[in-house]
């Protein structure tokens, strides 16, 4: 057995996790899609709203936006500073060192203080039981708020296969990017 075959292990089982999170995003996508159609339809057509039915669309749009943007990340698909990155001179070891330092400088730590000082907020939503304070707005937002200390989670975890797959290309270790 090659060593650092179990943080590999692990890098493919976050890998893995945050594949099915982003395919299951992408099927909420669709739904939140027939929501806004068949709102902006009833709208349109019938003159008839939903404070409801907003909410809902914002609320999918939350979850698909906090949830998947792991998913992003895995497939390198995220917003960042491409003027360094991208350029054709660097080599594979100089992209691994650009990612190691992003994720080690601003990445992780964003996320971890994103998720700790989500915890009060979220806690307070849910013990106060938050709902919509509109009528007719849907009830447990502090649902939908429990999301965002998730969704970092799932991007610092992501984060982590990143950490761990820039240094083994630092090391001259070929990984593949299911983390093997």
């Amino acid at each position: 057995m090659r060593k650092g075959n179990g943080w590999r292990t692990i890098a493919g089982g976050i890998d893995r996790l945050n594949e099915a999170v982003g395919k299951a995003m992408g099927w909420l996508l669709l739904v939140m899609v027939v929501v806004v159609v068949y709102d902006v339809a009833m709208r349109f057509f019938f003159r008839q709203g939903s404070v409801a039915l907003q909410e809902l669309e914002w609320h999918l749009f939350a979850l698909v936006f906090l949830l998947a943007a792991a998913y992003t990340l895995k497939h390198d698909d995220h917003v960042r500073v491409d003027i360094f990155y991208r350029g054709k001179t660097l080599t594979n070891r100089h992209r691994a060192l650009i990612d190691l330092l992003g994720t080690l400088g601003m990445l992780l730590p964003f996320c971890l203080l994103v998720i700790y000082t989500s915890y009060p907020f979220v806690a307070n939503a849910y013990v106060f039981a938050e709902g919509s304070p509109d009528p007719g707005g849907l009830p447990y937002r502090f649902l939908l708020k429990a999301t965002i200390p998730l969704g970092f989670a799932l991007l610092l975890l992501q984060g982590l296969v990143m950490v761990v797959r820039a240094i083994a290309v630092l090391r001259g270790d070929a990984i593949d990017n299911e983390g093997r």
